[in-house]
């Protein structure tokens, strides 16, 4: 099993289902088609994550994962810097948004892809109105540079947020439910097959 994604995140998320997998990050150019829908986007570029590691396996299972936060029809990626971050949190404060994430299992055997998988969850987030001193303080923290939309609901970030409809995990960036579907669709058990296989 590899998880194709250096985030502290998803792989926190993996270990506490008890997969057994190692880290191999994938660089690819992450861009957004403006004429795609998002979970289409997040499926894209989660497979072509999977993908891109994928081809480097003689055996294995790879998860591939994208997130994107979408307020009003735009998508928001990961800030460039911290202006773009505190522009980011003053158009989400006080309003509801989406973060759609893509998970996208590649299995290789004998060095070959032997089938993929997509799928894309939603969940809504309502973010709390937010002065620009909070706002400024949380940028400063660092937190959010690494996060879509500029902002973690985990950890210090989650007092930004009213409330979520959905999959709180999606919004960390991997949804636990629907990677065991994705799984149970290829009739592996998480915490079983996978790990007596040692994929």
């Amino acid at each position: 099993m590899v998880l194709a994604s250096g985030s502290p995140r998803r792989k926190e998320l993996l270990n506490n289902i008890g997969l057994m997998f190692r880290v191999q990050t994938s660089e690819i150019d992450e861009h957004i088609d403006a004429h795609a829908s998002p979970q289409d986007n997040v499926m894209k570029l989660a497979l072509q994550k999977a993908t891109a590691v994928a081809n480097s396996c003689d055996d294995a299972i790879v998860i591939g994962a994208d997130t994107v936060v979408v307020l009003e029809g735009q998508i928001l990626g990961k800030p460039s810097d911290t202006k773009e971050a505190v522009e980011m949190l003053q158009s989400l404060q006080g309003r509801v948004h989406e973060v759609f994430t893509g998970i996208a299992l590649v299995e290789v055997r004998a060095g070959n892809i032997y089938r993929t998988q997509e799928r894309a969850r939603c969940t809504r987030v309502w973010m709390k109105p937010l002065d620009r001193d909070r706002m400024e303080w949380y940028v400063g923290t660092g937190d959010p540079m690494d996060k879509a939309g500029a902002y973690g609901i985990q950890g210090i970030g989650s007092i930004l947020v009213d409330q979520i409809e959905g999959c709180f995990f999606n919004v960390m960036g991997l949804s636990v439910s629907l990677i065991d579907e994705m799984f149970k669709n290829w009739g592996i058990q998480v915490g079983t097959k996978i790990r007596s296989q040692g994929v």
